[in-house]
């Protein structure tokens, strides 16, 4: 067995990922991770009895280029005898924060077909670099622990098995094994900020500050996952304080006071997250907003808005809004 199979197969039964006869919905682009992830699934699946199916998202954005992905996947998984879904993007996606809009529609797309196949689990071939990749994205935008952590080895029915493993040894397992894989151009262009990062930022920092940056920041995410799931815990107790009737949240700010302020952020988050349906584009910048009305001495009332939300203090008695 080679040994990059023997190490994911390992870091997958430390997480828990699967069990024998695991029905399993696997995202396959067409580039070299996905493809990695694709040939470890079909080794490990006669040793296991997974049942595999493939998804594949055509989000028509390069032309002929997202054609030849799609071929390829639809190749791979006949030469294979696998069932196969592929999505065509019908309409152009949005352009603002494209990034978001091609995460939302993948993945909303796979838990479609693992529904409609009564399936357990989605596997995606996110890795180490991605990880990295993301740590700096989230630091850089000012995210807080949670966004930090996000990207996880098990995340409900999503499954990372090659988050332990660096894409370069990816690419290194796929030339041993002379396995194809297409590449997307868009990649190696610095467009998006993930390809700045990946192309600047991050042979910048292995550069001029420590070669092992991409691990270093990975072991850095599972470390604050851990530590965020034990935080979020707390929260999830402490959270009773907060009364939330018909989409608004009320609370008396001098027991919110009395928390520690990490778990106070915390059960903001987690308040926000409910009458808001998410915590989209809020950053620690606004949890700092709610924490200085919380902490006010001020006697008159206190209003602030931001990001869909209407924020009102009268006394102790904080209200929170959003305003659809």
């Amino acid at each position: 067995m080679p040994n990059l199979v023997k190490k994911i197969q390992n870091f997958s039964h430390q997480n828990s990922l699967w069990e024998k006869g695991d029905k399993i919905v696997v995202g396959v682009s067409g580039g070299a991770d996905s493809v990695c992830l694709f040939h470890i699934f079909l080794f490990l699946a006669k040793k296991y009895d997974f049942s595999l199916h493939v998804a594949h998202v055509n989000y028509g954005l390069r032309g002929q280029a997202s054609d030849l992905d799609e071929k390829f996947v639809r190749d791979l998984a006949e030469k294979n005898a696998l069932e196969i879904s592929v999505f065509r993007a019908e309409k152009p996606l949005k352009k603002a924060n494209l990034e978001n809009s091609l995460r939302k529609v993948r993945y909303d797309f796979f838990e479609k077909i693992r529904k409609e196949l009564n399936f357990d689990h989605i596997a995606v071939a996110h890795n180490q670099d991605d990880q990295a990749e993301t740590v700096l994205l989230r630091l850089i935008r000012g995210s807080g622990m949670e966004g930090i952590s996000s990207i996880k080895a098990k995340n409900g029915k999503i499954i990372r098995p090659l988050l332990a493993t660096s894409r370069k040894e990816i690419i290194a397992y796929l030339r041993s094994q002379k396995i194809k894989f297409r590449t997307d151009k868009t990649n190696l262009e610095p467009v998006f900020n993930r390809n700045k990062v990946r192309l600047g930022l991050i042979p910048y920092l292995e550069k001029n500050f420590n070669p092992a940056a991409k691990e270093t920041l990975a072991n850095f995410a599972q470390t604050a996952a851990e530590d965020y799931d034990f935080i979020d815990a707390a929260a999830k107790r402490a959270g009773k304080i907060v009364e939330i009737n018909d989409g608004v949240a009320k609370f008396d700010c001098k027991r919110m006071l009395a928390l520690h302020g990490a778990v106070r952020r915390q059960v903001l988050r987690r308040v926000i997250r409910e009458i808001r349906s998410g915590l989209l584009d809020i950053e620690s910048g606004h949890l700092e907003e709610i924490e200085k009305i919380i902490k006010s001495t001020k006697n008159k009332s206190q209003k602030s808005s931001f990001k869909g939300l209407r924020l009102t203090r009268k006394g102790d008695i904080l209200n929170i809004l959003h305003e659809n």
